[in-house]
């Protein structure tokens, strides 16, 4: 089977998780994502927005996305982007971003101290996107409201967009945010993906690759709604497709070998 290899091989190139240039189904929270940095980032006003969803909802895509699109219109802030699952510990956070800021380090308070005087001071704006925050609970939530409170100080220059997996960390860990509901961070959540969008990411995806489709549509229903029925994870529907196509590609793989084998034809 000439080409087969290569066949298979895009065919699981376009069913990775990476970031593809349009998120069906995610409209409404990418443009939600692009004004609210355009307003804060742009328009020099602090502020935070809290990102919430189950795994596989598009929160990390979305923000990706964005941030690859409005490049240009963030070129005169200083934007900073961390996994919070790369820490060792939640106080990890504040060496990290004044790492990332190119800032003398400090240990403790005295770092918190001077990274917090770094950012009200005069300087360009930073935008501060924490992925996985979860991780960053900690006894008090200290280091959560340190970070929250922090868009709020006067004369400060900090945009902050946090992602986590669950919908009311602000509530449970920043109940204290809530007594002066001015500051307190903009909300959007990610619902699961439902069947309908979940069967058009998988077409869009493999409708990249020309030739045959090596899945049919009726186990690309199937994927679908198998997935939405448990979580509606993104993620998952293309690892399940991933999967099936390298089954096949065994397949295929050890018929090819024993064809000449057994007929004498190649």
């Amino acid at each position: 089977l000439p080409g087969t290899g290569t066949c298979y091989q895009q065919v699981k190139r376009v069913l990775h998780a990476a970031v593809p240039d349009h998120l069906h189904g995610r409209e409404k929270e990418t443009d939600i994502i692009r004004q609210f940095l355009r307003e804060h980032v742009c328009g020099r006003r602090p502020g935070s927005l809290y990102i919430s969803g189950a795994p596989g909802t598009g929160k990390t895509a979305c923000v990706s996305r964005v941030l690859l699109d409005c490049k240009d219109e963030l070129a005169g802030s200083k934007t900073v982007v961390l996994n919070c699952m790369s820490l060792s510990s939640p106080q990890g956070v504040f060496p990290a971003v004044a790492q990332q800021l190119a800032l003398p380090m400090a240990a403790g308070r005295e770092g918190v101290r001077r990274l917090e005087k770094q950012l009200t001071a005069q300087g360009p704006m930073v935008l501060l996107v924490l992925d996985e925050l979860d991780q960053l609970k900690s006894k008090g939530q200290d280091v959560l409201y340190t970070l929250f409170e922090w868009p709020r100080l006067p004369g400060s220059r900090l945009v902050l967009v946090g992602l986590a997996n669950a919908l009311d960390l602000t509530d449970r860990g920043l109940a204290r945010l809530g007594a002066r509901p001015a500051g307190s961070p903009q909300l959007l959540h990610f619902p699961p993906y439902t069947r309908e969008q979940l069967s058009t990411i998988l077409q869009e995806r493999l409708g990249q690759v020309v030739g045959d489709p090596v899945l049919d549509a009726t186990a690309l229903q199937f994927c679908a709604r198998k997935v939405s029925a448990v979580s509606g994870d993104a993620r998952k529907a293309l690892d399940v497709c991933r999967r099936a196509v390298e089954v096949v590609e065994l397949e295929v793989r050890s018929q090819t070998l024993l064809k000449p084998l057994a007929g004498g034809e190649s």
